[in-house]
């Protein structure tokens, strides 16, 4: 897959270099999403609560993304 999306949005091969191409993400990127995804982890166990990796890259989307 990483290919393809390098052909279509440019990147370094891999998947998500590509997406970030496209994206127009800053370098940092990557490491502030884990870092929000450590501190939204936290506020969940905190809560009781669990917060899968689907729930976490729908909420990320909505908040950063969305129209």
């Amino acid at each position: 897959m990483g290919p393809k999306l390098q052909a279509i949005y440019g990147g370094d091969g891999q998947w998500d270099d590509a997406i970030a191409q496209a994206m127009h993400m800053p370098d940092e990127m990557p490491e502030a999403i884990r870092d929000m995804w450590a501190r939204n982890q936290k506020i969940a166990r905190d809560n009781n609560v669990t917060l899968t990796p689907q729930q976490f890259a729908e909420m990320f989307v909505d908040s950063n993304f969305a129209d």
